[in-house]
């Protein structure tokens, strides 16, 4: 349940960081910080591994989101993986809102996040998902950009479960292309 927390005050304190930053609400020319309004559409190939790197994952992403304050992206993320473990072969989804805090340092934008939401699929149960995110972006235009990140997921049923689920969870690596409009 302690974990559950942290990423609920997460959840609370980068809204509230994000009012305390100067007022990016408007973008200077040449700028990259993105503005209060601003939509943002991700593409990528994804792949995972789980925490002991057995079974590999292949699948596409897409996330669309905007931003509620200045450097905050709030939005949705579809995956859709194709798995081939061991034992079988399976074709898996997941959903899952998110919240992203955005640093404006020029061309590179690192940023930090969660999500929650859900994962459902073949041969799987049906469960919720949540965890931390952390990812890079590097713009090549004012409204382009490729970018890196990484998600560590964990699912579970009820909040009974959180603790112990969060032990087992998955490493998601991303690697696409972003345009902002």
């Amino acid at each position: 349940m302690k974990k559950l927390s942290a990423l609920a005050a997460a959840a609370i304190i980068v809204p509230g960081v994000a009012f305390a930053q100067s007022d990016m609400n408007t973008m200077e020319a040449g700028s990259y910080a993105r503005g209060v309004g601003d939509w943002e559409l991700r593409l990528s190939g994804t792949g995972a591994s789980d925490k002991d790197f057995d079974t590999t994952t292949l699948g596409v992403s897409g996330t669309v989101g905007q931003y509620l304050y200045p450097g905050v992206l709030v939005g949705i993320q579809q995956d859709v993986a194709f798995a081939d473990t061991d034992d079988d072969n399976q074709l898996n989804a997941s959903t899952r809102v998110f919240a992203q805090y955005v640093f404006d340092l020029g061309q590179w934008q690192p940023y930090v996040g969660a999500a929650i939401g859900g994962t459902y699929g073949e041969d799987i149960n049906s469960t919720f998902t949540a965890g931390p995110q952390a990812g890079v972006k590097y713009y090549a235009d004012r409204n382009t950009f490729i970018y890196v990140g990484t998600e560590y997921q964990f699912a579970f049923e009820d909040s009974d479960e959180i603790d112990d689920a969060f032990d087992d969870g998955s490493f998601y690596h991303t690697l696409g292309i972003g345009f902002n409009f």
